[in-house]
């Protein structure tokens, strides 16, 4: 068993493309319609094209927008993703505009920083332990 597939709930799936890929740096793996305004819209790290998905789903339902909110307003970041230096990706990102709800923490081995994608979630970057 594997992870093939993963998702962040976008209030609008152009805005976020623009983000995760001109900001955070993912590339777009694929792009179909999906009904009159969605698509089936799903990014890769560039470092890894084969690897896990991203989609950037549309929140389209009520329970969706509740949950990933009641995260926001808790602080709770919906998702994680790894980078080689919190610090490097915190400066880096903020210097693009990038608001961080949590500036680089050290807890033992794992440096964390959380960041708002625009889009209506909390993303947290980490270093994981070697």
């Amino acid at each position: 068993m594997r992870i093939r597939l993963t998702s962040v709930f976008v209030d609008d799936q152009a805005k976020a493309l623009h983000f995760y890929t001109d900001i955070l740096g993912f590339v777009k793996k694929h792009d179909v319609p999906v009904g009159e305004k969605d698509r089936w819209l799903t990014l890769v790290s560039p470092d890894e094209p084969d690897g896990t998905e991203l989609l950037l789903e549309p929140i389209g339902h009520p329970i969706a927008r509740t949950y990933r909110d009641t995260l926001v307003a808790e602080g709770i970041p919906l998702a994680q993703f790894a980078v080689d230096d919190v610090k490097a990706e915190y400066e880096r990102l903020r210097d693009l505009g990038v608001r961080f709800t949590q500036e680089p923490l050290e807890m033992g081995p794992v440096t964390t920083a959380v960041f708002d994608d625009t889009c209506g979630n909390l993303i947290q970057i980490a270093t994981q332990p070697q």
